[in-house]
């Protein structure tokens, strides 16, 4: 009587065993690996593809991280290189874009002059008078009107330092803002007073750099009252605030200029021109 098994080979999903002749079936281990030296029609039988059995294989997560643990031991070393960079991103960038955003949201809620519309936009027109106040053109001008009506050598000398600085200050403000291209607040309003093709930058403050260098510079070589010298520097604050609360700068704007401009002073004492040299190229113009 033949045997059930070899009468329904397929219901048994046995295979048969390699090296028999009379084609019986028998059951064979679910645990029991495979012989990779098995015939194709074996693998095919347990429904199974030689490449696909391979795929799979590879694609375990337990050989992934078998694979990993065995070439990190093997190699003496971590995770690749360019993996601990995305996993541990640069504590500066991190840094730097955190004060980025702190940077535009306080410049954002200080702006409360940026048009007519705005919580303090009554007091606009003040805000505005101060940033005539710190231009360059005035300083120029005044400066310049200054020299001319001077009597004496030690006036002279001191109007004609303070006309060279304000003229560093516009170079290097221009040189730095055509290098960093930052551009204005998007709540910034593009009515200032006498602009100029690099104006529509904002890094860093222009006024910031001249309201300092100029109060450094009226501090230490005028003879002021107490009074005097109390109002040059409420003048040099409030010419920086006034830039944040009309749109103009943003903070960190501002907080590099009064920096760059209390160098820009350090710089005008070390080229400073001394009598001699101003009564030389007094004489030579005359």
């Amino acid at each position: 009587m033949p045997s059930p098994k070899a009468k329904n080979p397929g219901r048994s999903g046995g295979s048969p065993v390699l090296g028999s002749s009379n084609g019986r079936y028998e059951f064979m281990s679910l645990t029991k690996p495979l012989n990779r030296s098995s015939p194709p029609h074996l693998l095919q039988r347990q429904g199974s593809d030689p490449t696909t059995a391979r795929l799979r294989a590879s694609e375990s997560p337990t050989r992934r991280r078998g694979s990993g643990s065995s070439t990190g031991s093997a190699s003496g070393q971590g995770p690749p290189e360019e993996d601990g960079i995305r996993l541990n991103p640069s504590l500066i960038r991190v840094a730097l874009s955190s004060l980025l955003a702190i940077d535009l949201w306080l410049s954002k809620q200080l702006g409360v002059c940026a048009c007519e519309d705005s919580s303090w936009g009554s007091v606009r027109p003040l805000m505005k008078l101060l940033e005539i106040s710190g231009h360059g053109i005035p300083w120029l001008a005044g400066t310049a009107y200054c020299l001319y009506k001077s009597d004496s050598a030690a006036g002279q000398e001191v109007m004609l330092n303070l006309f060279m600085g304000l003229l560093l200050d516009l170079i290097l403000v221009g040189i730095v803002k055509a290098l960093v291209r930052r551009r204005r607040p998007a709540h910034n309003r593009m009515d200032m007073f006498a602009t100029f093709s690099v104006d529509r930058y904002s890094f860093p403050s222009g006024h910031a750099t001249r309201a300092a260098m100029c109060g450094r510079f009226l501090l230490a070589h005028l003879v002021l009252a107490a009074p005097l010298r109390v109002l040059v520097l409420l003048w040099v604050g409030l010419v920086g605030l006034s830039r944040v609360m009309l749109g103009r700068h943003n903070v960190t704007d501002v907080v590099f200029g009064f920096w760059m401009g209390y160098c820009q002073y350090n710089l005008v004492e070390m080229l400073w021109l001394s009598p001699q040299t101003l009564q030389g190229l007094l004489g030579q113009s005359a």
